[in-house]
């Protein structure tokens, strides 16, 4: 499940919260294709995709819009939690306005731009670190309450991995695989990517992190 959000019910939409919206600083979105899902104030999740974005704010193609000036927090493929309010609604979805600092803003700016660029660029998949096929492929992983489960290690680098897994936890959802913490940050056909919730300094240490206890 995602993170909780406060009980308090979402304000209704106001005129001063359309003139905060109009004086929030303006980036430029592009157009992505990005799935995901998201959580509204009501605790209630959806899958989404986000067709416009840029650092400020997302346009979502959304089964439940929601009512503008209620909070929402989204875990998106390739970008992560993304966390905000809606701000506007649009026909099939809505438009959310990004909380973020400054240097998450200049993160999100450059992943948007390789977004939109790799497939016209053909740009590789964005890594940050090189993936390998560990030498013990099998490997469990843990949620928090309790379900273990076999799976299988597609390939593991510093920061993630990908494995084959016979369930798919949403988008978000804390994982210990092997020993390791770690998130739900993408699904695949045969299983979920996950990322670790601390990067690790050696590869040798990542894959004995793995092997079941």
């Amino acid at each position: 499940m995602l993170p909780l959000l406060s009980d308090s019910p979402a304000p209704p939409r106001t005129a001063r919260m359309t003139r905060v919206y109009a004086q929030m600083p303006r980036f430029q979105r592009v157009k992505v294709s990005v799935l995901g899902r998201y959580m509204l104030a009501d605790r209630r999740e959806f899958p989404c995709q986000v067709l416009e974005m840029s650092p400020g704010d997302a346009a979502v193609i959304a089964p439940v819009a929601g009512n503008v000036g209620e909070k929402v927090i989204a875990y998106l493929d390739h970008i992560g939690r993304v966390e905000g309010a809606i701000v506007d609604s649009i026909d099939g979805g809505f438009v959310m306005e990004v909380a973020a600092s400054p240097r998450k803003r200049d993160k999100m700016a450059a992943q948007l731009t390789w977004l939109a660029n790799k497939d016209v660029l053909n740009l590789p998949e964005d890594r940050r670190h090189e993936r390998v096929v560990p030498d013990n492929r099998h490997s469990t992983v843990v949620l928090d309450d309790g379900r273990r489960y076999n799976c299988k290690i597609i390939d593991i680098s510093l920061s993630g991995a990908a494995i084959e897994l016979a369930v798919r936890p949403a988008m978000g959802t804390p994982v210990t695989l092997g020993r390791m913490r770690a998130r739900v940050v993408r699904h695949f056909q045969d299983g979920v990517a996950v990322e670790f919730t601390s990067a690790q300094e050696m590869l040798t240490v990542v894959q004995q992190n793995l092997r079941i206890n």
